[in-house]
């Protein structure tokens, strides 16, 4: 037993069920005295967890306080000496648990994200659990530990950079589990959770393990467990008694680059996989051009409709162009869905930039516009940034819509790309990649083979491991600008471009599944690894 009291804190406390649940785990283990310290902005919720803990365990000293603790933790951390007035000997907590809220920082006014921003290095879209991570940092005593559960985006988005590399800088990652689609907690995002260590006079812990666990279809061969707890000490398939299966992998926690970037889960066979395929690559898809996001109107009902034909000739605005949007998405050539699918895009391209066009120059477009001119303007944030009050809000680079495109869906079970070339606008729930020079656009074609290949949902899977429910996959900018390409010179290169434009011309007449397969073999040799 410890002869002092070891001090718990809970700073999103709710009513309690965290730090319930550590309590009486603490008591059964080892029954030191413990004092509780528990943060939430409601006094009633607060109430109800001082309760519940002084009910199960009397002798525990309870302490709530019904404030916010980013506003503590800032203080805390500000200070020289980081010492805490609750307690004389400053030395912060030794046991953390925490389910930080998942709120975007921008709710809380500009001056306190400001401030939190400035204090956590945070920038761009970041959740208020980060700056609660960073937090729980500043609050943890040397020799202690925090549990933590997060959303698992944060171990591979831009935006959890910064507290990525924060956590490798000032604790220790102990162990990190992402439980994925498990649906272990009733949250709306995928959580993970990160056991955390303050390093004290020991040395810092060695590598961290990590563990995966997602949802598959039946597979033969399922070890039977009681429950998803359970099953996350296993490895590989696991069945449940509710007829649920899982893929459950161990292995250890690899950063990606430097120290804010992506952590995912590796092996010995995985790593020795990415670094056979990232030897045989030749570059990027980076390196055909950049990976944008469709326009984004914030007013589709104006914008984006599917009866403009429905409009008398005299109605109909001039500036109507074909869209590309996710009704269309079919690997290798657009569907026929979205034929009839149009956007009013009020905008040109001006010596070199894209700029809305002079409404006095198409009148039925004005007409029309003018007619819903209040709830266009009503979108004060156009109007705030100087921009016209009819604009798309991401409106893209018009220049670039002529061009041969590489289209895909944001979100898939498996990859959906598709080449365009009728130049369409893409709209913003898809993302493409389209490439200026006209000798390069042979690329386009064999990054539509490589992308449309099991290989690519290998490769996502242990480079990435950003999944949602039911294994759909995010495709995003920051992803598929990291797909690796072959030599474009080399034969498994020329003759994957040639397979390429031959399955854009089979698309859609029932004969993909041979070259499919063929492509999918090529792109394997390619990269010198063998198909699954």
């Amino acid at each position: 037993m410890l002869d002092r009291t070891v001090r718990v804190l809970d700073p999103a406390a709710g009513e309690g069920e965290l730090v319930l649940a550590l309590t009486t785990e603490l008591h059964r283990q080892n029954p030191a005295p413990l004092s509780v310290v528990a943060f939430d902005t409601s006094p009633k919720a607060l109430d109800v967890a001082a309760a519940r803990v002084h009910d199960a365990f009397p002798d525990v000293a309870v302490e709530v306080r019904p404030t916010d603790f980013l506003s503590y933790a800032l203080r805390r951390s500000d200070s020289h000496d980081g010492s805490d007035s609750a307690r004389p000997d400053g030395s912060g907590y030794d046991l953390i648990i925490a389910n930080p809220p998942y709120v975007r920082t921008q709710v809380l006014g500009a001056a306190r994200t400001e401030r939190l921003a400035r204090r956590f290095g945070l920038s761009g879209r970041v959740d208020l659990y980060h700056a609660f991570v960073l937090g729980i940092s500043a609050c943890l005593a040397p020799g202690g530990a925090a549990g933590v559960i997060v959303s698992n985006r944060f171990m591979s988005t831009r935006a959890g950079a910064a507290v990525r590399d924060a956590l490798l800088r000032e604790l220790d990652v102990i162990h990190v589990w992402d439980l994925g689609d498990t649906r272990l907690f009733d949250a709306a995002v995928l959580p993970a959770v990160l056991l955390l260590g303050k390093p004290g006079d020991d040395a810092r812990r060695g590598t961290a393990r990590f563990t995966s666990i997602y949802s598959v279809r039946a597979a033969h061969g399922a070890v039977s467990c009681r429950d998803t707890i359970e099953a996350l000490d296993r490895q590989g398939a696991i069945s449940l008694p509710d007829g649920t299966s899982f893929a459950v992998e161990q292995g250890h926690l690899l950063v990606d680059g430097d120290a804010g970037g992506i952590w995912r889960l590796t092996t010995e066979a995985s790593s020795e996989w990415l670094t056979r395929v990232h030897a045989a690559a030749w570059g990027t898809f980076a390196r055909i051009g950049r990976v944008r996001v469709g326009v984004k109107t914030t007013a589709d009902r104006v914008f984006l409709r599917s009866d403009w034909g429905s409009l008398p000739e005299s109605e109909r605005p001039e500036l109507l162009r074909r869209v590309t949007t996710h009704h269309v998405a079919r690997r290798y050539r657009p569907g026929p869905a979205g034929s009839d699918r149009w956007i009013l895009y009020p905008h040109e391209v001006r010596d070199g930039r894209t700029v809305p066009v002079d409404l006095a120059r198409v009148p039925r477009t004005a007409r029309y516009l003018e007619g819903r001119h209040e709830l266009l303007e009503s979108r004060s944030y156009v109007t705030k940034a100087g921009r016209a009050w009819y604009e798309v809000w991401v409106p893209q680079d018009a220049g670039t819509w002529y061009l041969p495109k590489l289209v895909f869906r944001d979100i898939a079970e498996h990859p959906c790309f598709w080449i365009d070339l009728e130049g369409t606008v893409v709209n913003g729930d898809c993302y493409w990649l389209a490439c200026r020079d006209e000798s390069s656009q042979p690329l386009l074609w064999l990054a539509l083979a490589v992308a449309n290949s099991s290989f690519i949902e290998r490769y996502y899977d242990l480079r990435f491991r950003n999944k949602l429910y039911a294994g759909r996959r995010r495709f995003m900018t920051q992803y598929v600008e990291q797909f690796p390409l072959p030599d474009p010179e080399s034969d498994e290169g020329r003759e994957l471009v040639a397979l390429a434009r031959e399955a854009y011309a089979r698309a859609g007449t029932g004969e993909m599944s041979d070259i499919e397969a063929v492509i999918d073999r090529s792109v394997h040799r390619a990269f010198r690894v063998e198909a699954r």
